[in-house]
């Protein structure tokens, strides 16, 4: 009875899956607004390898496109920093850094933010050039 029960729940519900998207080359600024308004309207979860010079966007979670870069491009946990990017702004506001992933003690970075200037510097150069 439970299953059947949860078998027609599941049928009246859609669950949405957000698309992950690993970006190399160029990605056009309309693209990005497209994926964010697929998934959370303004907004687009972004992870960005900072040695690699790539990133992936969309997702659920900064965690789950992390992995994604884990996997199919051998990212280390060390470059990989999470950030909110929201195409409707000017260029100069657009990304906020502010993701669990980046908690590193390790690499002094204590909160959800990224606190070396150096790596936002990084982050900000990367996502400029790959996004047009």
């Amino acid at each position: 009875m439970l299953i059947r029960g949860l078998l027609e729940l599941s049928k009246r519900v859609k669950l949405k899956y957000m698309e992950i998207k690993i970006v190399k080359e160029k990605i056009s600024l309309e693209e990005i607004k497209k994926i964010a308004q697929e998934q959370y309207g303004n907004m687009i979860k972004t992870v960005v390898d900072i040695e690699r010079g790539i990133m992936a966007v969309g997702g659920e979670l900064h965690a789950d496109a992390s992995e994604l870069l884990f996997e199919k491009e051998n990212s280390d946990s060390k470059n990989v920093w999470g950030i909110n990017i929201y195409p409707g702004e000017t260029k100069d506001k657009w990304i906020v850094f502010d993701s669990l992933i980046n908690i590193k003690p390790l690499s002094n970075n204590r909160s959800l933010g990224v606190e070396s200037e150096e790596v936002r510097n990084k982050i900000r150069e990367i996502v400029n050039k790959l996004i047009e």
